[in-house]
Order: structure tokens, then C-alpha cells, then sequence
């Protein structure tokens, strides 16, 4: 369930790398949850839900969130192999709550314009999601869970 660390030496557009090792996809090399995504604006910020449907996808998800939640959320979403956003909120305080079917990740700026810059990223994910991109969610740069709304 942990990613190959050989794959994370290459540049992402170095050689004939394939396709899905560009930046933002992790299709090549690792293994994580599949769930349902969904992102919410909030009044100082927002939120990302990851729901898994089974317990194992559940628990997993929980327990890589619980690990490696201190390290900056980022979430990159792919079409057809190719990152087409790719959101990294190092502005923001982030954390981690375990929810009866994954977990939700609330993301909080009490500066006015980071905040702004928050709910814009979380607008901007949200639409990629809903006209079929996959997301993936990131703790310091490592997946804890893939998938689409």
C-alpha cells in the first residue's frame, strides 16, 4: 500500500519516462485507496471528504491520513494520464478527522486573502472532479488516496 521510492529518483519529464509518471499522477508507482471525493467551501476555507465504500479501503485510508497528516495537503487531478490541476496548500493549516467511512480534511487560513486563494483552489478541484478528472490527495507529497466525485 506504500509507494515504490524508486520511481520518486527520476525527474518527471526526464527520458522516455511514461505518461503516468508526469507530475501529479501516481498511477506508475504507487498503490492507495479509491473513494469518492468531494470538496466544500467553508467559511475559512474548505473541506475535502474521502469516502471509501469497503472497511479495508476505509481503514487503510485512515491509517496513512493518521501518519502522515502533518506534512502540507496537496491534491493533483489527471485527464487521460495528463495533470490538468494540481493544488498544494502550503497556506493553509490542514488537518485530519477520521469519519465513519474515511475522512474529511479541513483546510483553514485565518488570512483574508489566503483564504480566498483556499476557497479557489477548493472551487478549481471541485470542478475538475465533476467533469471526470481523477484527484489524488497528498500528505507531503506521498498519496493517501486517489479517485473522482
Amino acid at each position: 500500500m506504500m509507494m515504490d521510492r524508486s520511481a520518486t529518483a527520476q525527474a518527471p519529464f526526464a527520458g522516455s519516462a511514461p505518461a503516468a509518471q508526469h507530475a501529479g499522477s501516481t498511477a506508475a508507482w504507487c498503490a492507495v485507496p479509491r473513494c469518492t471525493i468531494r470538496f466544500e467551501k467553508c467559511a475559512d476555507g474548505c473541506k475535502i471528504h474521502c469516502d471509501c465504500e469497503d472497511q479495508l479501503g476505509c481503514a487503510t485510508l485512515q491509517n496513512l491520513c493518521r501518519s502522515l497528516s502533518e506534512g502540507m495537503c496537496s491534491c493533483a487531478c489527471t485527464k487521460n494520464g495528463i495533470c490538468v490541476c494540481q493544488c498544494n496548500f502550503c497556506f493553509c493549516s490542514c488537518t485530519c478527522e477520521a469519519t465513519a467511512t474515511g475522512v474529511c480534511i479541513t483546510c483553514r487560513s485565518g488570512d483574508k486573502e489566503c483564504c480566498k486563494l483556499t476557497q479557489a483552489c477548493c472551487a478549481c478541484l471541485a470542478e475538475c472532479c465533476q467533469t471526470g478528472c481523477s484527484c489524488t490527495l497528498c500528505f507531503g507529497g506521498v498519496p493517501v488516496c486517489c479517485g473522482c466525485c
